[in-house]
């Protein structure tokens, strides 16, 4: 009967304690507030909740918990007292699993709390990545809108300087373009005192194409360059490098700098073709020398730009002798030979920077840069004697030619191309009438 009588009464009954109504009253609304308030301070990290305490409260709060400590001792005491009541009297163990219960759940909420920040991590690491992903995107549109608008080889340099560094993350990087022709830099290592120099690059460059193999099969590693072939339409046209660091490239680092490659291998074979096309636009399909629109065009830059520069210009008139006969003796198709073999002979003796016309019919230009009236008679001479010694084959037999020459030079106040030509003109007809095959220079003074 004792055991089946309330609670209460045996807890009175026993030892007297049986709680009063206005502690139990007063008790349980403090007791909520406080649950409520550790459950709170759960959802917070020891590092949160330090960030919501100023360094100068700590000493306060420290005091505060003692003193809430202080308290509730006596509360916490009698519900420790009637647990172990309850224990005894139902053999419930209570205790053991309220702290099983509060270690669970602390341990459930830092794991969730775990998990939330390295979602929060993930995500921001993603949200860098697509940040970093777009920046280099917006770099690569830029850089190749840049290109789209260059069509030669100095516009793009322009492009490569301004926008390679930050595409490549090195101010090193070195590029070198070549069509049929040697290397051509287009933007070389910045920092002064380094041991590559352009026949080094040139080197690491050649190699790097793999010539052997006909083609570059793909970015490699050479002497400590990461080097990228710039090719397009199945032709390489260049090699892009970048000194390695010290440890291997990114992904991301890669795939910029292969993107950018291509954007500038495509850039220069555009403008080799733009080149190509434009030359022979201005150029005589026949002897492959300009054509007379175009030669009048240079030779007005050149005379301003000697006069600026107080530089010599000179220009020699030639004409093929007899060569109506050459064409009502063997045919146009002979005379279109004789007027190749001219051209040709033309660009194995006369200089790249000279200026080679096809002035009409058999009547050609030559206009020398930064070259006296002497050093101008020298090269008609040997164009003339070269010319002289040129046989030409033409079924089964072998045909002669000579020409005559009319030299001038222009004088450093002189900016009118007709009348340079006009005195080279005439020098060339008194070659014809003083007979034909030699040299004559102009003796009427130039027009200021």
């Amino acid at each position: 009967m004792a055991m089946m009588a309330p609670l209460d009464e045996r807890l009175g009954a026993e030892g007297g304690r049986t709680p009063p109504r206005d502690f139990v009253e007063d008790f349980l609304p403090i007791s909520a507030y406080f649950s409520l308030l550790c459950s709170a301070l759960l959802n917070y990290s020891s590092a949160e909740l330090m960030n919501l305490v100023n360094p100068q409260d700590r000493v306060l709060v420290a005091g505060l918990a003692v003193a809430l400590i202080v308290v509730f001792a006596g509360p916490i005491r009698y519900l420790l007292d009637l647990a172990r009541d309850v224990e005894e009297s139902s053999g419930l163990a209570l205790v053991p699993a309220l702290i099983i219960l509060t270690v669970v759940f602390f341990f459930h909420q830092q794991g969730k709390r775990l998990e939330a920040k390295t979602q929060a991590a993930a995500a921001e690491a993603e949200t860098v990545q697509a940040e970093a992903r777009a920046a280099e995107m917006e770099r690569l549109v830029t850089f190749g809108q840049a290109l789209g608008r260059s069509l030669d080889i100095d516009a793009i340099r322009d492009v490569v300087l301004h926008h390679l560094p930050k595409l490549a993350g090195s101010e090193d990087a070195w590029v070198l373009a070549r069509s049929d022709g040697p290397w051509q830099s287009l933007a070389a290592p910045a920092r002064e005192g380094r041991r590559d120099g352009a026949q080094s690059l040139e080197s690491i460059a050649s190699r790097a194409l793999n010539p052997g193999a006909g083609a570059a099969a793909g970015p490699v590693s050479m002497e400590g360059h990461f080097c990228l072939p710039m090719t397009a339409g199945g032709q390489v046209v260049g090699v892009l490098g970048v000194p390695e660091d010290r440890e291997p490239f990114s992904e991301g680092r890669r795939r910029v700098l292969t993107a950018a490659a291509t954007l500038l291998g495509v850039s220069l074979r555009n403008a080799q073709l733009f080149r190509e096309v434009r030359e022979n636009s201005l150029r005589d399909g026949l002897t492959g020398c300009f054509n007379r629109t175009h030669a009048l065009e240079v030779i007005d830059t050149e005379l301003r730009r000697a006069r600026r520069s107080q530089a010599p210009v000179s220009l020699i008139m030639f004409d093929l002798d007899h060569f109506k006969d050459v064409n009502d003796r063997h045919g146009h198709l002979c005379g279109d030979s004789v007027l190749a073999a001219v051209g040709s002979k033309m660009r194995d003796v006369l200089r790249g920077s000279d200026l080679k016309c096809r002035y009409g019919g058999e009547e050609f230009l030559v206009l020398l840069p930064e070259t006296p009236l002497d050093g101008a008679k020298r090269v008609a001479d040997t164009l003339r004697r070269e010319l002289s010694e040129l046989p030409i084959p033409w079924k089964g037999e072998t045909i002669g030619l000579t020409a005559s020459f009319g030299v001038t030079s222009a004088l450093p106040s002189e900016i009118d191309p007709q009348a340079l030509i006009s005195r080279a003109d005439a020098a060339l007809y008194r070659a014809k009438d003083q007979g034909r095959n030699c040299v004559r220079l102009s003796i009427e003074p130039a027009m200021a």
